[in-house]
């Protein structure tokens, strides 16, 4: 009874209330003013991650993380000779434990931070050991006002890295030192890989550049000179490939190209494996190969799709173009080791797999879908050239074909992406932040300014890589040896370098 009258007085006042409003209005008015003030005084609210855009990053961060271990690692295992199996095993697992940590120590901040007055080439140490990274800290995406979790970012890129370095052990297969290996990777992902992917994929975000180029739209003429300035200011915090233009959706220089070069410079420096030329070294093992080939097609679309970094309509594109530029390229390798040798083999198109899958990585988030399986169409046959022809008469020992498929497919796809990336190709055109800021628009495209950018961004990789690769290769070698005495070969590095072996029977 009590809470009966209790609400028929509050429907009394309630009532009391809404008749002087309606005498008077400006009392509502004077009501609302301080309400609106105090929104107005209030900071904007942080963006807040899509529950959607973060599990999509994992699955894909997990993928990539499966392309590693086991993917290439049995697809390298099962391509080396039974007594390498393990050895081979253990160097791709070890790479990926010692550069996840390099990774957080100041591999990310190499990488992604400003880095003074080397930036256009490195980052710097201001996130060292992760300082400043909390569970609140964001990392922006491609589309204006979307964010994941900066951790969820570096765990992605962190699988990029680990697997980067890994690639290069199939060139200089069956013949290095373990504790080689292990110097080498920790020497070339600081000097080689965190510059590579900082100046590819270092830049203040699509917020950054539409906020400052807005504000130089609505600035008073007064204040004109000093919001254009803010603006050149955001547009030169990037790294150098990516000022230049250089498109490279997912690692076609930053990964393929980039362990493709090391990795051919590498067979030179270490020389042929005893016995190359006039022993026969088969696969030990076609059907671990093709485990391995079946798992990194698998974590590709990990690896291609989730740079997209958000799980929207242009995962799609992403994840179709990944598919049927595999399947061409796949193909046309089959087909044209039929047509060269007479049989196709399962070899060959594993290999065509992986070509297609190298060729795409750079193009995936430009090309159409017709123009993606063109390019498989064409990079099988070029790698194929490259993996026989070349090889043979250069005479150099790419044990397992790095060069002839990372090297020669990432070339072949970056510079495709200047080509396929043109609308009028059912590509998705260059992207533009600035013009219109805050939406989703292309720029004017011009195909010859493209090529130039693709061309330079390929040079800046090759050069780098290639020097780069060989001085750290000669410091390791001076330092603890590349290879093991002929002997200790010839046993097989299972049980030279760990004591075991991949089979006892």
């Amino acid at each position: 009874m009590k809470f009966g009258n209790l609400a028929r007085c509050a429907g009394v006042v309630g009532a009391l209330g809404a008749l002087a409003l309606l005498v008077d209005p400006a009392l509502a008015q004077e009501a609302a003013a301080p309400a609106a003030d105090a929104a107005a005084a209030a900071p904007p609210a942080a963006p807040t991650p899509n529950n959607g855009d973060i599990a999509f990053m994992y699955t894909a961060t997990c993928l990539v993380l499966l392309m590693t271990v086991p993917g290439l690692a049995l697809f390298y295992g099962g391509l080396v000779r039974t007594k390498n199996m393990l050895s081979m095993f253990m160097q791709v697992f070890a790479t990926l434990c010692l550069v996840a940590i390099i990774w957080v120590t100041y591999g990310y901040s190499m990488a992604f931070t400003n880095g003074g007055g080397l930036n256009d080439f490195v980052g710097g140490f201001s996130k060292a050991f992760l300082s400043g990274v909390n569970v609140n800290s964001l990392a922006g995406t491609f589309t204006n006002g979307v964010y994941i979790p900066e951790y969820t970012y570096i765990c992605f890129q962190m699988t990029f890295a680990c697997i980067t370095p890994a690639l290069i052990l199939g060139a200089i297969a069956e013949r290095i030192k373990f504790s080689a290996v292990l110097l080498f990777m920790a020497l070339w992902v600081t000097f080689i890989y965190f510059p590579m992917a900082h100046m590819v994929w270092y830049w203040g975000g699509p917020d950054a550049f539409g906020n400052a180029a807005k504000a130089v739209v609505e600035a008073t003429a007064d204040k004109k000179a000093e919001a254009q300035a803010a603006l050149d200011a955001v547009l030169a915090d990037a790294g150098l490939l990516f000022k230049w233009g250089a498109l490279d959706f997912a690692g076609g220089t930053v990964v393929h190209i980039n362990a493709g070069i090391a990795g051919l410079v590498g067979a030179y420096v270490l020389g042929k494996r005893v016995g190359y030329g006039k022993e026969h070294m088969p696969p030990h093992s076609l059907t671990l190969t093709m485990i391995g080939a079946a798992l990194l097609w698998v974590g590709w679309f990990g690896f291609n799709v989730g740079s997209n970094l958000e799980a929207s309509s242009f995962t799609g594109l992403v994840f179709i173009n990944t598919f049927v530029c595999t399947a061409a390229a796949a193909l046309s390798w089959m087909i044209v080791e039929w047509i060269a040798k007479g049989k196709p083999s399962a070899l060959g198109l594993v290999s065509g797999v992986i070509a297609g899958l190298v060729a795409i990585t750079p193009a995936c988030g430009f090309s159409g879908v017709m123009g993606s399986i063109v390019l498989g169409l064409i990079v099988s046959p070029i790698c194929f050239v490259f993996c026989s022809a070349i090889k043979s008469a250069l005479g150099y020992d790419d044990s397992l074909d790095v060069f002839g498929i990372h090297g020669v497919g990432g070339i072949v796809g970056a510079l495709a992406t200047g080509i396929l990336v043109s609308p009028d190709l059912g590509g998705t055109g260059i992207p533009d932040y600035i013009s219109k800021p805050g939406e989703l628009t292309t720029a004017a495209y011009d195909l010859a300014t493209q090529l130039v950018a693709q061309f330079k961004g390929v040079g800046v990789t090759i050069l780098l890589s290639g020097i780069g690769s060989f001085i750290l290769f000669k410091i390791v070698d001076l330092l603890v040896g590349l290879r093991p005495v002929e002997e200790k070969e010839r046993e097989g590095l299972d049980i030279t370098d760990h004591g075991e072996r991949a089979y006892n029977y």
